[in-house]
Formats: C-alpha cells, sequence, structure tokens
C-alpha cells in the first residue's frame, strides 16, 4: 500500500511492534482527552486564504536559535528509539540531517550523545531531564556540548511521571538488551521491571521533584548553551522562562503523556506568544500530523514546530527511509498549503491567514 501521509504510519508501527513498545509510544495519560483534543483542536482553525499572488516561488527556509534550517518542522525528543528499529536515534539524525533540519536528541535515548554526533554533520539539540544527582547532569550537559549539539530542550513539565496506564499494564520496561545509553556508565541506564510501570518507578527514583526557576538559572552557570524550557502552556509561566533567561519556549504537554485535561497545544499557543511579546522565539509540539497543522502553529505565532510520535512510527515502519520519508511529506504539504493561502515565504503567514473558533466575529478590513 502506498503512504500518502503521515498518520498511515501508525498502523503499520501497530503491527510490526511488540504490544508493549507500541502501546509506550502511542498512549497518553489517564482518559487520553488531550492525546485526542491535541489533534482534534487543529480542525477548529480554518484558513482564510489569499487568492491571484504569485505562488511560483516559495522559500520555506528559517533561522532557529542563529542556525539556518531547511523548513520550520523539527524534530522532538523521544525516548529509547531502538525499540522501533535496531537503528533508532542513528537513523533518526540522518534523516534530520539530510531533510535540513534540526533533531532533537532524548536524555532517555538507546544511543549516546557521542553516538548520535558520529552519524556525521547536522544540528542537534539536546533534551535534558534534570537527574536528583546534578553531577550526573553537569556532566551530561558538557558530554553534549563536547559532542557538537547546539542547544538544551529543559523537560519542566515532568517532577513526576504521568499516568500511563496502557505502561502500567503491559507492566513496561526497556527491552534487555537496549540500555539508556547516555546513563550507562552511570549505572543509570537501566530499568528494573515492577508491578508497575518500570519507567514510572525510573522516574520517582532518579528525577529530581524540586526543579524550580532557580535551576533554569544554575543551568546557565554550567553551560553556555542556549536553553529552550519546553513544557510550557500558559502566559504567567512563559514570562517567568524569559525572566530566568531561557532562550526560547515550547509550547508543549508531552505529547499528552503527562497531565491529562491540559489544552491542546495549539490551542494554549496564541497566549503564550502574546506573552512573550517577541523576546524569545516559542514553538510548538503536539499533535502536528499534517501541513495544514504547521501552517496553523505559524499564523498563531509560533516559530516552528516538533514532531514526535510520527517519527517513531515511521522508524518502526520503515527505517531511516520512514523517517525521511515523513519530513518530505510534511515538507510538501506544508508548501502546498503556503501556495494555496497565497503565503511565498514564512514572514507572509500572518494570523488574516486563519480564523479560530474562539475568534470574535471578524470585522472585515476594507482595502
Amino acid at each position: 500500500m502506498e503512504i500518502t501521509n503521515i498518520t498511515e504510519y501508525e498502523a503499520i508501527a501497530k503491527e510490526k511492534l511488540p504490544k508493549m513498545v507500541y502501546d509506550y509510544y502511542a498512549s497518553g495519560a489517564e482518559d487520553q482527552w488531550t492525546l485526542k483534543e491535541n489533534r482534534n483542536a487543529f480542525s477548529r482553525i480554518l484558513f482564510r486564504p489569499r487568492i491571484l499572488i504569485d505562488v511560483s516561488k516559495i522559500d520555506m527556509t528559517t533561522t532557529v536559535l542563529g542556525f539556518k534550517i531547511s523548513m520550520p518542522i523539527m524534530i522532538a525528543p523521544t525516548a529509547m528509539q531502538k525499540m522501533a528499529h535496531p537503528e533508532g536515534e542513528y537513523a533518526t539524525a540522518r534523516a534530520a540531517s539530510a531533510a535540513g533540519t534540526i533533531m532533537t536528541l532524548s536524555s532517555w535515548a538507546t544511543s549516546s550523545v557521542e553516538d548520535v554526533a558520529s552519524t556525521g554533520p547536522g544540528i542537534r539539540f539536546f533534551q535534558l531531564y534534570v537527574y536528583k544527582d546534578r553531577n550526573v547532569v553537569a556532566q551530561l550537559v558538557r558530554r553534549a556540548e563536547r559532542a557538537g549539539f547546539k542547544a538544551i530542550a529543559l523537560t519542566v513539565d515532568t517532577p513526576r511521571l504521568g499516568r500511563r496506564e496502557a505502561d502500567i499494564k503491559n507492566r513496561f520496561t526497556l527491552p534487555p538488551f537496549l540500555t539508556l545509553k547516555n546513563f550507562e556508565g552511570l549505572n543509570l541506564g537501566k530499568m528494573d521491571k515492577t508491578d508497575d510501570s518500570g519507567l514510572a518507578s525510573y522516574v520517582a527514583g532518579q528525577i529530581d521533584r524540586s526543579l524550580s526557576w532557580k535551576d533554569v538559572k544554575w543551568l546557565q552557570t554550567i553551560t553556555s548553551l542556549p536553553i529552550l524550557v519546553k513544557g510550557v502552556l500558559n502566559a504567567e509561566d512563559a514570562r517567568l522562562a524569559i525572566q530566568a533567561g531561557a532562550a526560547g519556549i515550547i509550547v508543549s504537554n508531552h505529547g499528552a503523556r503527562q497531565l491529562d485535561y491540559v489544552p491542546a497545544t495549539i490551542m494554549a499557543l496564541e497566549e503564550v506568544v502574546k506573552a512573550a511579546q517577541g523576546r524569545v522565539p516559542v514553538f510548538l509540539d503536539g499533535g502536528v500530523r499534517r501541513g495544514t497543522d504547521v501552517f496553523k502553529a505559524l499564523a498563531l505565532g509560533a516559530s516552528g514546530i516538533f514532531i514526535g510520535r510520527p517519527v517513531v512510527f515511521s522508524l518502526a515502519a520503515e527505517g531511516e527511509a520512514g523517517v525521511r520519508k515523513v519530513l518530505q511529506m510534511l515538507r510538501d504539504e506544508f508548501e502546498l498549503t503556503m501556495a494555496l493561502s497565497g503565503c511565498r515565504s514564512l514572514k507572509e503567514i500572518t494570523r488574516n491567514h486563519i480564523v479560530a473558533d474562539w475568534d470574535q466575529p471578524r470585522v472585515v478590513p476594507r482595502l
């Protein structure tokens, strides 16, 4: 069967992967309301396309923290990719590099920062969980820096792991032939089998629940890398992130895997963008499956988006080729959406190109 959109990879991944692994990637927290909402919310935003504009040339390039990329579509950190495919993060890194975009490596990757750097050139960010042992954190950040990673994406929504019931039912644990490679030498690379989710137990034992804004400042004392605060959903925290020295904000609800009944990220985006007032770029992850979704996020003020699940599902289905295809399909769809909306560059995408169902009835501007 020919794959014509990125959503179709999920069914293939479900067939190919062990149930425990598929469920780990696919599921959300508790009732999974936010999981569904992350997708559904996009359908409450409609286009106001402009016509008779010369769209024979379209430029999708942009810069993120000073790095030029081919399109505003990047790869979000997803853990343990070798559960999906033997090449895991190596394949994802090569696909991102070939597409001219950024890959974010998870702290809980099954390949180390050095492994991923060895795949060749590419702009890469490192997602960081803050462990109770700050020496572990400092060491990890230094290794990411040395391996040529360009930014730290600090996950701030996980003082405890969300309640993912599929993982509890499946007694989720990292398969015995894999390790959390970044922690292998620190005796933190394995996950015990428990009568709960093995990952939830690991987080409870290792991740620092006392993490606060002062730690965002502390991080800046141990690294010169820019810090993106990942997991912001409101204006108050956006302002605090900027005050704490964040170089950027990622509007994220952790793929709906942490607190259920938080809004879809696309619903929270505009509030955060307004609070940021252009002082730092704001990005979005969660629920992006179409080029139209990318356009909607940019129209609401995002500087770019990150995709997570489509990467692991396509990786499971077709390895590196699958991830390349996902990035290409999203790129092609986004380019088409731009053309049909009358936008030739990212700066031409404006709030006037969409109407959201929460907007007031609009007074049509007279030309």
